[in-house]
């Protein structure tokens, strides 16, 4: 008679050819490296890692590497806040880092600087912010100048209490686009575009907030500069605007106030209320003048 087969329990041994069993530590290393590894590149760029002032000095040197300029930046903010005045010595760095072509790392930048009120350098670099390419950027250094007593960026954040209407920077045939009603981030992706050169392109959107027009359908013709989107303004854009025109607001800017005043459909009982606050300090600020 045949003898039995006897088991193999598949939890307790793994044969290879030869009858031993075959080690479980090279499964266990790769598999921790797909923990670690994320993990360390999360920790790398993670904002709330204190650096010491060597690792400060050298990522505001890293030009290659925009997160840690960023990081940088935002670390001596923290220390700005703790009244440490020895942050003064990268103070022309900062400045310097406000003509990064890497619109993150302006804007960055832009809010950093108005941390600290009293560094009278950072005052015309925040002026010529006002001009930047980027509404992100120029938003950033309009509220900055405000910590300043500085009304110069008022335009700008008259702009924050309107539509934005998004442009096309390339001509081509859209392929994708986001329909109307959409909430958006900023570097959402709006649309793609086979563009007239060759080249697929994608349309991002430069600010937080949601589509209330859409002029460019699938598979028509976008030209340059052309119209793509308007975003209704973001609640938490609405709200900085609000608070720093109760600070420079001037007589110009009451229309837009008091529409928020009055109550705008999406936006909260918060943005109301300051609405009414900054009105009502405009015409103080008015009535004394």
């Amino acid at each position: 008679m045949p003898r039995d087969i006897p088991h193999t329990s598949k939890s307790s041994e793994n044969a290879t050819g030869d009858g031993r069993r075959r080690s479980p530590w090279p499964l266990a290393i790769i598999a921790a490296l797909f923990i670690i590894m994320p993990f360390l590149a999360w920790y790398g760029t993670w904002f709330g890692r204190a650096l010491n002032d060597e690792e400060i000095e050298n990522y505001l040197k890293e030009e290659a590497r925009p997160r840690h300029s960023q990081h940088a930046l935002s670390q001596i903010a923290e220390r700005i806040e703790r009244d440490d005045t020895s942050v003064r010595r990268w103070y022309p760095q900062i400045a310097a880092l406000a003509a990064s072509p890497v619109t993150d790392v302006r804007m960055t930048a832009a809010w950093m600087m108005g941390s600290d009120n009293t560094a009278e350098e950072f005052r015309p670099v925040l002026a010529r912010l006002l001009e930047d390419r980027e509404p992100i950027v120029r938003r950033n250094a309009a509220l900055a100048l405000v910590r300043f007593g500085d009304a110069r960026g008022r335009t700008e954040l008259r702009a924050m209490l309107n539509p934005f209407v998004v442009t096309s920077p390339f001509a081509g045939r859209a392929l994708t686009v986001l329909s109307e009603g959409s909430a958006v981030n900023r570097e959402s992706l709006l649309a793609r575009l086979n563009g007239n050169d060759g080249q697929m392109h994608e349309v991002r959107s430069p600010l937080p907030g949601k589509i209330t027009s859409v002029f460019a359908q699938e598979g028509s013709e976008v030209r340059l500069g052309g119209e793509l989107f308007v975003l209704a303004p973001d609640e938490d854009i609405v709200w900085e605007s609000l608070r720093a025109l109760y600070l420079v607001g001037a007589a110009e800017d009451l229309d837009d106030v008091e529409r928020y005043a009055r109550g705008v459909e999406a936006m909260s009982e918060r943005i109301k209320k300051q609405a009414t606050l900054t009105a009502d300090a405009i015409k103080r600020r008015a009535g004394r003048q």
